[in-house]
């Protein structure tokens, strides 16, 4: 048995509906179907996998399992990306890594999560 790829990360949120907005709006994915679970929350896509979940922390005892650093995805078309982001108010910061023909966007989602964009071959 091994591993094939990443299936899905969970974030335990504060307000879900301003993460859903910031994961569709900034990111770009799509929130869609979620089983019907007891708990609140949303999935996002990417395409046809729901790559993020969001847990509504509202009346929960628990508030997770440990500290994340931050998550990447894999990005295209920069400039109307970055401009999205400067058009609606949003901070960000952003790296070059010659050797590696990539450019990254780094921002911060409501809860504090760093979303790390990767842009190759788009610098």
């Amino acid at each position: 048995m091994s591993i094939q790829a990443l299936d899905h990360y969970t974030i335990n949120v504060a307000d879900l509906d301003a993460s859903v907005r910031f994961y569709e709006d900034v990111v770009g994915l799509k929130n869609g179907e979620r089983p019907d679970v007891p708990i609140p929350g949303a999935w996002l896509y990417c395409g046809d996998r729901p790559v993020v979940h969001l847990v509504s922390e509202t009346g929960r005892d628990s508030k997770g399992t440990g500290t994340m650093d931050h998550v990447a995805f894999r990005a295209i078309d920069l400039g109307v990306y970055t401009k999205r982001l400067s058009d609606g108010g949003y901070r960000f910061k952003e790296r070059d890594i010659p050797s590696m023909d990539l450019h990254q966007v780094f921002l911060k989602d409501p809860d504090g999560v760093t979303i790390e964009l990767n842009f190759w071959k788009e610098i």
